[in-house]
């Protein structure tokens, strides 16, 4: 068997463009999907997949592990983002067509069956377009959260913590403190409650600050409290905090997650399966963290594609915690595309279709081209006009 050509699919979800990569092989009607969304970078993803088809086509696809190493060592330079985005989404296509081959879900390739069921979460109002509200009005907040919960969930990730810096105002803080009371007041104790800091506070002091205030109402985990790539930073920051930590979305090669297992930095690791190296990067990433007891809570905004990928990932993976969820982004999520993630019970069952039991209907998806995307992070600004990070 031969890979003859590797394609991409950009469909335009309004706040991001999902890149899904189609690997093609010489037997008639056998071919795999991955998916390399990278936020606001469609074109320089798409050209990176294109610079990697040499190293691919002709190859046997079912040979993972050295085609793994064709694209990332022949590239010479570090790939970083870009480059390991499309490295991921061909591996997870390599998956999916071994799968298909031999006739079983990528979870079996992956170790077999571990659990019964997938736990995920999703956010305030599963994140669509145009349907999010802020935290001023704390008694509408904590009616979204009801509502989001209502459409089959028992745990919801929030974001609590204000654009910031290098202060956290007594003001905000008192602010924060409300929102995240009267949430875990209206939800109850039965329902996991997650908050994303995305990096928000310039400084672990910042960090501390907001977390000390939300501590009370025992989060799951916090999220991205410090910009990612300072282990030392957040092992300091986990050890004056009362609650658990997360992080990992934004980093992307194993020495990045060994620091973070060595120094017992957090509590939780969120590699992203479309940037750390696809499943064959996620399998000895989630083996690091094992060995550092940290849970795998796999990061995951994104489109279809990369929900399968997760979904048969979090089946096989024994320390995995919880799965992020984006299947409510777009109203027309369901249109184009035969997924195997189906909710039940705040839990997706386990998918028994073979590879990752998903296919794109190009025709339906060509309906939705790529398009420049709506860029929230733009809204990222202080009063008094500094850059925050979103």
């Amino acid at each position: 068997m031969k890979i003859t050509a590797i394609r991409t699919v950009v469909v335009n979800a309004i706040h991001r463009n999902w890149v899904f990569v189609k690997v093609e092989t010489d037997q008639p009607g056998l071919h795999g999907w991955g998916e390399a969304t990278l936020e606001w970078k469609t074109r320089a993803v798409v050209g990176a997949v294109e610079d990697l088809e040499q190293f691919v086509v002709g190859q046997d696809p079912r040979r993972i592990e050295h085609i793994f190493a064709r694209m990332t060592k022949f590239s010479f330079w570090p790939l970083g983002s870009i480059g390991l985005t499309a490295v991921s989404a061909i591996d997870q296509a390599l998956w999916d067509i071994k799968a298909k081959d031999l006739g079983v879900p990528v979870w079996q390739l992956l170790g077999g069956q571990v659990r019964d069921k997938v736990r995920v979460y999703t956010h305030l109002r599963r994140a669509k377009i145009g349907a999010q509200i802020g935290t001023e009005d704390i008694g509408a907040f904590c009616a979204a959260v009801e509502e989001t919960l209502a459409m089959g969930y028992n745990a919801v990730k929030l974001g609590f913590v204000p654009y910031c810096a290098y202060e956290a105002t007594v003001p905000e803080l008192l602010h924060v403190e409300k929102v995240a009371e009267a949430v875990r007041d209206r939800v109850g104790p039965e329902v996991a409650i997650m908050t994303d800091f995305h990096g928000r506070p310039a400084s672990p002091e910042v960090a501390r600050a907001y977390i000390d205030v939300i501590a009370p109402i025992r989060p799951l985990f916090v999220e991205e409290p410090i910009q990612p790539g300072n282990a030392a930073a957040m092992a300091g920051l986990a050890r004056r905090v009362n609650c658990p930590l997360a992080t990992g979305e934004r980093l992307f090669t194993l020495r990045e997650f060994a620091e973070l297992s060595e120094l017992q930095a957090v509590a939780h690791i969120q590699p992203d399966l479309s940037h750390c190296g696809g499943l064959t990067g996620g399998k000895k990433i989630a083996a690091i963290a094992e060995a550092g007891q940290m849970g795998i809570a796999p990061h995951n905004p994104m489109g279809p594609v990369a929900g399968a990928v997760a979904l048969h990932f979090d089946v096989a993976t024994p320390n995995f915690l919880i799965q992020e969820e984006a299947v409510g982004l777009v109203p027309w999520f369901d249109e184009i595309f035969d997924h195997p993630m189906q909710l039940v019970n705040g839990c997706w069952d386990v998918p028994q279709g073979v590879g990752l039991g998903i296919e794109i209907n190009e025709a339906t998806a060509a309906r939705h081209p790529f398009a420049p995307e709506i860029v929230p992070a733009l809204d990222a600004i202080l009063p008094d006009g500094t850059i925050a990070h979103w």
